[in-house]
């Protein structure tokens, strides 16, 4: 890349790209296979600090900068998405929401432990039946003195098997997005059930799951914000949820990149390395434009994120791109790979797989789209 960067970043880099190659990469395959990855991968996660990164090190966290956040999930995405994930929503979406929202208490009790590792985080907002439409969620949360009891269901939790604590956004009030809140929930609590959901496309190695509340009982400092701000919280934390994704998406496509380049050298076609054919060459230069591109409108949300300036279009245009990129990457791979590329011998099939979710969670692209287009003209087209 032609932009520079600082020697902490470069060096943050490079333990990201050690550790994927010396930890992820080579068990990617398996623990897409048996749908799971090693529980032992949150500690490592933790002790290297990334899942402290952003965070000030006076609550826990392991500081740095957004940039350097998006490199390192730029090398778990190319490792494996799977993780990538676990990061992105313990850190980027559950820890980031206290460390921004929640009281001295909250951060005391809750970011330690999930910088450290010791603990896991998941997003619980969406429901079976509102996805996109999040304002519509039907969870909801009663005053019972000085406590709320939450009742409802949860599902395409991710983490939301194996968190300790979920970020769970239930109405406390009356309809459309003024009556949520949000509540910090220790997964232990008597009345939260969770089931974990098999037969994914891709993730496969991701613990997703479905959480049932039959009036889990949280007392009111258990509430992160105001009440009623649950709405207005969920929509800044996904803001720099995208651009999570979209970093991540960048690691699919460089992974694909890599792989094509290196296959194409050595597979043999016609006398010569397939790489020696414009057509192929054509696929390759076309995963290198997309990598590059969206690698650079990721960096310019982080960039806009650590200045203090507004970033949500930004990040909403990071996302569309680098998910729908990653897509078209992760196809032109298989192409290049032939017959090799639809099995999992080689990972351009899973990053096939992984890549396609990637237009459909946290906003799916056509959300995004009108997100951008209502950020231009001023006309709200939801």
């Amino acid at each position: 890349m032609d932009l520079q960067l600082s020697a902490e970043q470069a060096a943050a880099r490079r333990l990201a790209a050690e550790f994927v190659d010396r930890e992820v990469a080579p068990h990617a395959t398996a623990w897409d296979r048996r749908e799971a990855v090693d529980p032992d991968i949150v500690g490592k996660l933790g002790r290297l600090g990334f899942l402290g990164l952003t965070v000030p090190e006076e609550d826990g966290g392991s500081g740095g900068d957004h940039l350097t956040y998006c490199l390192v999930l730029e090398e778990l995405g190319r490792g494996d998405s799977a993780v990538r994930g676990i990061v992105s929503v313990s850190l980027g979406l559950v820890a980031k929401s206290v460390a921004g929202h929640g009281t001295a208490a909250q951060k005391q009790e809750w970011l330690p432990r999930l910088c450290s590792g010791a603990a896991l985080g998941c997003f619980a907002l969406t429901e079976a039946d509102s996805g996109s439409d999040a304002a519509a969620l039907r969870t909801r949360a009663e005053r019972d003195g000085g406590d709320w009891l939450i009742t409802g269901t949860k599902t395409f939790i991710t983490n939301g098997t194996t968190a300790d604590v979920a970020l769970v956004f239930a109405r406390t009030g009356g309809p459309g997005h003024r009556g949520i809140t949000a509540f910090l929930v220790p997964t232990g609590a008597a009345g939260l059930t969770r089931r974990e959901i098999h037969g994914k496309l891709g993730l496969r190695g991701q613990a997703t799951g479905e959480l049932r509340f039959d009036a889990v009982r949280v007392p009111d400092s258990a509430r992160l914000g105001p009440e009623g701000g649950g709405f207005r919280l969920a929509l800044a934390t996904l803001a720099k949820g995208r651009m999570s994704v979209a970093a991540g998406c960048v690691g699919i496509a460089q992974g694909c990149l890599d792989a094509a380049v290196g296959y194409a050298g050595q597979r043999v076609q016609f006398g010569k390395p397939i790489a020696g054919h414009q057509l192929v060459q054509q696929l390759i230069a076309g995963i290198a434009v997309d990598t590059a591109a969206a690698r650079l409108l990721v960096w310019r949300v982080a960039d806009l994120v650590d200045r203090g300036e507004p970033f949500a279009t930004e990040s909403s245009m990071a996302k569309l791109f680098a998910s729908e990129a990653a897509v078209r990457a992760a196809d032109s791979a298989v192409q290049v790979f032939g017959g090799y590329g639809y099995i999992d011998e080689f990972p351009v099939g899973r990053y096939l797989r992984d890549a396609r979710v990637m237009t459909l969670y946290e906003g799916t692209s056509q959300i995004q789209q009108l997100l951008i287009g209502r950020a231009l003209t001023g006309v709200n087209a939801f």
